[in-house]
């Protein structure tokens, strides 16, 4: 028997893979964040904090981080579509897909919202104060909701790569189904 033949590959895999590239750049992006561009803006004075925030919210809005930010949540429907009929990958784009949403309105609702407060404040002390709590915070959030739906999408790749396991009957030993000869 080919190991090949016993494989889910093919059909359905490229969209999985697409979202699982475009799901790790924006869980990245977040992550960055979170552990490196935050930390280091939070031993600035507050004009020099808001200054580079203004001009960060300012230079991410491009095609490349629009293209993996909202290009993630399209792909991955469009993978869980596809997946729909495979039981051991189905469930797994089905929670990738959620756990995303979630952090796609979780940053329509909170962090965007922030960012333009932000942009139209003028007082650098009372904006900063403001602002960096509950944005550093819900950006954690968003990370972990966009991790979490990357390892879904990972286990939805694996579970892909794993070896079809053969049908089991429900027939009852010893039972003849009806309309058949015996």
């Amino acid at each position: 028997m080919n190991t090949h033949d016993n494989m889910r590959v093919g059909g359905g895999s490229w969209a999985l893979g697409a979202a699982t590239v475009a799901t790790g750049l924006a869980a990245g992006s977040f992550f960055v964040f979170s552990c490196a561009v935050m930390p280091a803006l939070a031993r600035s004075d507050d004009h020099t904090y808001v200054a580079v925030m203004r001009n960060i919210n300012d230079v991410i809005q491009n095609p490349v981080f629009f293209a993996s930010f909202l290009g993630a949540p399209v792909l991955i429907a469009v993978a869980a579509w596809q997946q729909r009929h495979e039981p051991g990958v189905r469930g797994s784009t089905y929670a990738a897909l959620g756990a995303y949403a979630l952090a796609f309105v979780l940053t329509s609702a909170v962090n965007v919202p922030l960012n333009d407060a932000l942009a139209r404040a003028t007082d650098p002390a009372a904006a900063r104060a403001h602002f960096e709590g509950p944005w550093v915070a819900w950006n954690a959030v968003r990370a972990g909701l966009c991790t979490l739906s990357l390892g879904f999408l990972a286990r939805a790749c694996l579970g892909r790569l794993s070896p079809r396991r053969p049908r089991i009957s429900r027939r009852r030993p010893g039972r003849v189904p009806v309309g058949s000869r015996a």
